[in-house]
């Protein structure tokens, strides 16, 4: 059996998932979801918890994190925090530190696929699906 491919859900996407499964997501998107390994960054579930405590959503991260875990196989990266934060401090493109620290999650995992519909990422990170 051949390897996986491995793609990475950013905070937006894991959240559409989990809220309403794969209505809000893009065909193209839908496909990829469907054929790979799913993780996402510790940063998405931190972000996840920011967007809940300022009520622009209303399950917390961690049962939006058990949700996807348990209908999609959706896993945390364990890769250690020092080595995804050196490969950020190359993110230059954006101020925003959640970006940096997902988009540099994919990126030190062998560029794995990132499945976003954050024109910016696409812009920057070439692996970007939607």
């Amino acid at each position: 059996m051949g390897t996986a491919i491995i793609s990475y859900l950013d905070t937006h996407t894991a959240v559409r998932l989990a809220e309403d499964g794969v209505r809000r997501i893009s065909r193209a998107a839908q496909a990829h979801i469907a054929t790979s390994a799913l993780l996402i960054s510790p940063m998405t579930i931190l972000e996840m918890q920011y967007l809940f405590e300022i009520k622009r959503i209303v399950i917390s991260a961690r049962d939006l994190q058990r949700k996807l875990q348990g209908e999609l196989g959706v896993v945390v990266c364990e890769i250690p925090f020092a080595t995804v934060a050196a490969v950020a401090l190359d993110e230059t493109w954006t101020r925003d530190a959640f970006d940096r620290i997902i988009v540099a999650q994919a990126k030190v995992n062998n560029f794995a696929y990132l499945v976003t519909s954050d024109e910016i990422i696409h812009k920057h990170y070439p692996r970007a699906v939607w």
